[in-house]
């Protein structure tokens, strides 16, 4: 049986490895500003991909561990507002995201193949497999890096199987 782990995590370090020269380029004051009142500036799409990568780290290894479990879903809205990203230093957040995902490739990298069938629910989504859940959780950091440095990854985030 081959690990579909192990290509997931390939293409998150790839993806984190083009993407952190792209944001070299951005300055704080450009990603401070929100495009309007109800959208997140740069730095609060990057915080959210920190605190999306925070509840899928969860969700990796504590499903690899015990098997089948159900985990809740998180209030992305109120955890951007409650973190305040605005007011962080962008270099400061772009280090924190980039080496997180590098940990997390790292962890993907080494999760035993079996674990890739684990059905886990997440909120009130229908259950899905822990490939599924990785692979999702790639897809939808190139989704909001697109939003932040312009299409500059393909992603199947969003689209209708």
């Amino acid at each position: 049986m081959s690990n579909p782990f192990a290509a997931i995590a390939t293409d998150l370090g790839r993806t984190v490895a083009q993407a952190k020269p792209m944001f070299a380029e951005l300055t704080n004051a450009d990603t401070t500003v929100r495009p309007s009142a109800k959208k997140w500036s740069k730095k609060e799409i990057l915080g959210h991909l920190l605190d999306s990568a925070s509840n899928n780290h969860q969700r990796f290894v504590r499903a690899a561990l015990q098997g089948s479990l159900t985990f809740p879903g998180y209030e992305q809205d109120e955890l951007v507002r409650l973190q305040r990203y605005r007011e962080m230093d962008w270099g400061f957040l772009v280090d924190h995201w980039a080496s997180y995902n590098r940990f997390l490739a790292h962890i993907l990298s080494v999760m035993p193949a079996k674990a890739a069938k684990i059905r886990c629910k997440i909120g009130n989504n229908k259950p899905a497999t822990l490939a599924w859940i990785a692979e999702d959780y790639v897809e939808h950091l190139k989704h909001h890096l697109n939003q932040i440095l312009g299409k500059k990854f393909v992603t199947k985030y969003g689209m209708k199987i």
